[in-house]
């Protein structure tokens, strides 16, 4: 309630803050940017980008990987933010995928690169759908590899270890992994990670070292306690999905986003 009152009060100068190409950017002004609808600035209250950009180390002159950055909700704040003194790569979904959801995905998100050629013209689209297409940047380039929701839907298709083993490869000696992911209950199953979207902090944490990371440290900037994270939908059943449409909204709505867990690996330097 304490954040959502403070994202009301904003002040108007804040809110919509325009944007130049000439600009070094904040955070703080890129995440209520006039280049960001209304809806995705409402969204910061759960996603917490400041603070977990922060927590995972970018700097504006890091070379970064966004994995799978779908819409480009975190590609809005990462891309301008390194534009002039780093490198942005978008791991985005493959043109060869049989998928007619992800064709509309990657098509809308090239879309939207162009049409802000001012902040997104640095961008460097790549591909990733293993086990063909793992080149996400030139091998032990990156800096910061992130991640956000998407665990899960790697291990609903049988391809985590795929996709943990690009990151290891893209990432120079030293290199950070960022993962922000849906957090189940510590004793679920594997059933209940390929079903409902929640993951278990556990699981990803295997498949990371399986792929030659090592763990840093965990923060609970994005934890949701009003999450009991068990739903009928999985976790589409919270906003801003709402796949029960107007059943038990009131309800949905009080609990917010999901409970998530962020995460932090690297790769060793040696």
């Amino acid at each position: 309630m304490l954040k959502r009152l403070i994202w009301l009060l904003l002040p108007a100068c804040l809110l919509g803050f325009t944007l130049t190409a000439q600009a070094q950017f904040t955070l703080e002004e890129l995440i209520v940017g006039d280049h960001r609808s209304e809806a995705n600035i409402a969204r910061n209250e759960f996603r917490n980008p400041v603070e977990t950009l922060e927590f995972f180390g970018l700097r504006p002159d890091s070379t970064v990987i966004e994995i799978h950055p779908a819409g480009g909700w975190y590609t809005e704040v990462i891309a301008p933010y390194v534009r002039d003194q780093g490198r942005f790569y978008a791991a985005h979904f493959s043109p060869n995928s049989t998928s007619a959801g992800q064709q509309r995905s990657l098509n809308g998100f090239e879309d939207k690169m162009v049409a802000r050629d001012d902040l997104y013209g640095r961008v460097t689209v790549r591909h990733l759908l293993p086990p063909h297409e793992i080149a996400i940047a030139p091998a032990e380039s990156a800096d910061l590899v992130m991640t956000f929701r998407n665990v899960h839907n790697w291990i609903m298709a049988g391809q985590e270890n795929e996709f943990f083993e690009a990151f290891y490869a893209a990432l120079k000696p030293g290199g950070v992994l960022g993962v922000v992911e849906h957090r189940a209950l510590p004793d679920a199953g594997m059933e209940v990670m390929e079903t409902t979207g929640y993951v278990t902090e556990a699981y990803v944490k295997e498949i990371a070292v399986a792929a030659g990371f090592e763990f840093v440290e965990s923060s609970e900037i994005n934890a949701n306690p009003k999450d009991p994270t068990v739903h009928p939908r999985g976790v589409w059943t919270l906003p801003p999905s709402y796949r029960l449409g107007d059943t038990d909204r009131d309800k949905y709505m009080a609990i917010g986003e999901s409970d998530r867990m962020t995460l932090k690996f690297v790769k060793p330097a040696n």
